[in-house]
């Protein structure tokens, strides 16, 4: 009996293909756009790539019940970081705010009252994101929720390939045979929270669950992975998930 084969992660097409499939599928102008611009070959060196640092605070951690409250955005690249061209925006959530949501973020009834729907800033988000490739902290947080608020505005989804800083410290902290002996003598994990992941490389600590002081802090720490860890020249697909 003939038996179907079971597909394998190799048939998945690559991200500059998934890139160039959507751009042609896509039937919103706006995604079809973004998906133009295209994404960088896993082969890249990764000093060659032009990055945006990306961070959404949200009224809680489970996008299909929680909503986006607040987006920033900073270009770089790991020489430099394009503060003049950062991007913040507070959005009006789909989902109610909480008490808990407010102390965490500090953005409050009264500022969301006139602030504008997800719809209205993707066009500039898109922009800032087109070509780019996407750095985040995290990647549970910010490639599921923005995925969730287009597809319910637009009616299609959108996927794109992220460095998280945040695997990169579990790599070496969490996931390493030094992490495994650590557990082994019952110490406690080390953290690899954005705050005392970059207490680890000499980065100033600044002030958190802020969308655009956590994606300046993203892009800052990406920076000094690299310089601490890895070369220039390695390769965009030996760090994006």
């Amino acid at each position: 009996m003939r038996t179907l084969r079971q597909a394998s992660p190799r048939d998945a097409p690559s991200w500059p293909e998934y890139f160039e499939q959507r751009a042609a599928a896509c039937r919103s102008p706006l995604l079809s756009r973004y998906f133009s611009s295209g994404t960088a070959a896993p082969t890249t060196p990764v000093g060659d790539v032009e990055m945006v640092a990306l961070d959404l605070e949200t009224t809680g951690l489970d996008p299909r019940r929680h909503a986006v409250v607040s987006v920033g955005a900073v270009p770089f690249t790991l020489d430099r970081i394009r503060l003049a061209e950062r991007c913040y925006w507070v959005v009006q959530p789909t989902r109610p705010l909480s008490s808990k949501s407010v102390t965490l973020h500090r953005i409050t009834h009264s500022e969301i009252a006139e602030a504008p729907d997800l719809e209205r800033i993707l066009p500039e988000l898109f922009e800032v994101m087109a070509g780019r490739l996407v750095v985040v902290h995290f990647r549970h947080i910010e490639r599921p929720f923005l995925d969730g608020a287009v597809k319910e505005r637009l009616g299609e989804g959108i996927r794109f390939p992220v460095i998280d800083t945040m695997s990169l410290e579990a790599r070496r902290h969490r996931l390493s045979l030094w992490a495994r002996f650590r557990r082994w003598l019952r110490r406690p994990p080390v953290s690899i929270r954005l705050h005392d992941s970059r207490l680890r490389y000499g980065l100033p600590a600044y002030q958190g669950h802020h969308a655009l002081l956590d994606a300046l802090a993203t892009a800052e720490l990406l920076q000094a992975q690299i310089a601490t860890h890895y070369r220039l020249e390695t390769p965009v697909g030996e760090l994006w998930s």
